[in-house]
């Protein structure tokens, strides 16, 4: 017996995606037609579609780093291209290649993370004081974006509990909130609300803090060996392999310690949609598509899709789960 295949919401071509390469389709005068064009002339536009371009190569230098077995699983990792080419970082547009194209604006020179709040000792550090003061380490990590995406990517950085602990929280430390810089002028998303998804800025998360002094959370300066592309986040971001994505915030350029839940951009803007812990969980569906299963971006492109399960906590629940006891994980989502 044939099995017939299954489509579901999660399925479906984002739709900005899907009326962008329809508006060239047409300009370049492209119908059913196109299926009598000569056999060159298909394999061209067939290359065109799965998005086979690389990007322009980014601006990035080489780190030192250390590597050890313990977060080096043995996962396929996601090609580099598609880490630095198909990304989420709306401050630069909304489609998965806007980043890539437009975050060379953003100067990342003198670049500032200040630590402040419930802390006994607030500081400030440059890059250069922190990647002399905290030694580096690459660790593979699955990535599972909200939008039932996923990828493997080998980060660069140092467990944020070492830069939280060198200011010396205080007992009202309860959480940790994170801001993005604010810059109009080089994040064209932050000065239009149609570039920008019509988000407020500047983007803020945040964490409790035994999720931030966990060993998995990651300060991250470098991927694939290098600094961090501008539109993969530089100079510093937050990586959480247990949440969704949109938890490890980008560009970071101030961390405060609180007493109270921080808000967060984008439980701010769709409430019923992003909650404030975002853990990856196949049995709490989006609103709008499932959660059970996530396409992998691979080397291929549109015409390559691969699904898998979607695991609990991404696959990470042995070392989180324990920080969730006794939460109703379908309430707070």
């Amino acid at each position: 017996m044939t099995k017939k295949l299954r489509l579901t919401e999660s399925h479906v071509t984002p739709e900005n995606l899907f009326y962008q390469r329809r508006r060239v389709l047409q300009a370049l005068g492209i119908t059913a037609a196109t299926l009598a064009l000569p056999t060159s002339a298909q394999a061209e536009l067939l290359s065109w579609l799965k998005e086979t371009d690389k990007p322009q190569p980014p601006n990035v230098k080489p780190l030192t780093f250390s590597q050890s077995a313990l977060y080096h699983p043995d996962l396929r990792l996601t090609p580099e291209d598609k880490v630095t080419g198909y990304n989420n970082f709306y401050e630069f547009g909304l489609d998965k290649a806007d980043p890539a194209a437009n975050a060379g604006s953003l100067k990342t020179e003198g670049w500032k993370i200040r630590i402040s709040g419930e802390v006994a000792k607030p500081i400030t550090l440059d890059m250069d004081d922190i990647l002399k003061r905290f030694p580096l380490e690459e660790r593979i990590y699955r990535l599972r974006c909200v939008e039932a995406w996923s990828m493997v990517i080998p980060w660069i950085g140092f467990e944020l509990n070492k830069l939280l602990q060198a200011a010396e929280p205080t007992s009202k430390a309860r959480y940790v909130a994170f801001q993005t810089l604010y810059d109009p002028e080089s994040m064209p998303g932050q000065k239009s609300r149609f570039i920008g998804g019509g988000l407020d800025y500047p983007y803020v998360e945040g964490l409790r803090i035994d999720e931030a002094m966990h060993p998995l959370t990651l300060l991250t300066v470098g991927v694939y060996g290098k600094t961090l592309p501008n539109q993969n986040g530089a100079p510093a971001r937050l990586i959480l392999p247990w949440k969704y994505g949109f938890k490890s915030i980008k560009s970071i350029v101030e961390i405060k310690l609180v007493e109270k839940q921080p808000p967060t951009t984008w439980n701010l803007g769709a409430p019923n949609e992003y909650g404030f812990y975002a853990n990856v969980n196949p049995q709490v569906d989006h609103p709008r598509w499932s959660q059970a299963t996530e396409r992998v971006i691979g080397s291929g492109g549109l015409l390559d899709v691969k699904r898998q399960p979607t695991l609990m906590f991404n696959g990470y629940g042995e070392q989180v789960a324990s920080l969730y006891q006794g939460l109703d994980l379908r309430s707070n989502f």
